[in-house]
């Protein structure tokens, strides 16, 4: 059988939906945060050093990503997928990740956004 375009967008159609069917009933969904920080003025990049430092070993953590708010000067977005809630409040506790959030305080000015996600995967979310 000859493979048509038709055939092809139909196969490419099922790999983009098969990858975003939740997890199967008794899996424990991924756990997502989205959240937007604000630096005390002129601390956007110490902070983000801080973050990215303390961030190296945390266990279920499938990517933590640290970006710059492109329209803020102070502002840093952190997005974080985790293979379950219970590993992100296990993070909490570890001294790197406790060491990070003590050097850090003081150059926080405030929290604007945060959203809790069920991510459903995508590249750079491959689970075990």
């Amino acid at each position: 059988m000859t493979a048509t375009r038709r055939h092809t967008l139909h196969a490419g159609f099922g790999l983009v939906v098969g990858s975003a069917i939740p997890p199967a009933f008794g899996e424990t969904p991924m756990y997502g945060l989205i959240g937007r920080m604000k630096a005390v003025p002129g601390k956007r990049a110490e902070l983000a050093v801080i973050l990215l430092e303390g961030t190296g070993d945390m266990p279920g953590c499938l990517s933590y990503i640290i970006a710059e708010d492109a329209e803020d000067a102070d502002a840093l977005w952190i997005t974080e997928v985790w293979d379950k809630a219970d590993s992100h409040r296990a993070s909490l506790s570890l001294p790197a990740v406790q060491a990070a959030i003590a050097r850090g305080r003081p150059l926080i000015a405030g929290f604007d956004n945060r959203h809790e996600t069920r991510p459903l995967g995508g590249t750079g979310l491959a689970r075990d």
